[in-house]
């Protein structure tokens, strides 16, 4: 995946700046042209902002190095990065959905609607549904839901339901999420038949109400 190739080579080389301050214990990197730790924690800390999502346990390793003062703070975040990075190109990080932010919501959509208007059904569903299961993961975290059990994301159902029981929105929202995701299924799945143009129509309109009446 393109996209996390290049993540993954932002922070291999901010991680090769910092590991020349570990090992020198200086606060000067001619090699990579990076001479000011402090502008180069902050540029640590971007990279793992970019790549980790609301609520991972990597933010919530970034936001503990950010209480400590430098030097450890450079190195605390350094650690955070290697493990980010190396989760990265395990693979262990498996989904466009967990690398994609909040304000793609729109695009997301935008790019169903296209899609729809130009006939393609089975396309805007599945896009649709991307755009769902992101805003359902960043309502969890805007809810103090969690979003991940054993160091495993959740399915988007189970994110659903969580919502429910926490009181965001009432169990018939829930059953209607829970149909625009059963439809989103049938059409990763191969399975078309299950419904039609007038239905994906339906689904779009009822996740634009659906994020604006439940704004994350």
């Amino acid at each position: 995946m393109a996209g996390v190739e290049k993540v993954v080579d932002q922070l291999n080389f901010l991680i090769k700046a910092s590991e020349n301050y570990a090992q020198n214990d200086s606060w000067y990197f001619s090699e990579t042209g990076t001479s000011d730790p402090i502008v180069l924690c902050h540029r640590l800390e971007s990279a793992v902002e970019r790549a980790a999502w609301p609520g991972s346990s990597y933010m919530k390793q970034l936001d503990n190095a950010r209480r400590l003062r430098h030097p450890d703070r450079l190195l605390e975040v350094r650690h955070v990065a290697l493990g980010l990075r190396d989760d990265l190109v395990a693979g262990w990080v498996e989904t466009v959905v967990e690398l994609v932010h909040a304000d793609t919501y729109s695009d997301y959509l935008e790019m169903a609607e296209a899609l729809l208007a130009k006939g393609y059904k089975d396309a805007a569903a599945v896009i649709a549904g991307t755009s769902l299961e992101v805003h359902i993961r960043a309502l969890c975290v805007k809810n103090g839901v969690t979003t991940a059990v054993a160091g495993k994301p959740k399915k988007a159902t189970t994110m659903n339901a969580d919502l429910k029981k926490a009181g965001v929105y009432d169990g018939l929202q829930e059953k209607e999420v829970t149909a625009w995701m059963g439809l989103r299924n049938s059409a990763a799945h191969g399975d078309y038949g299950d419904y039609d143009h007038g239905k994906v129509r339906r689904f779009l309109d009822g996740v634009h109400a659906f994020m604006k009446q439940y704004p994350a």
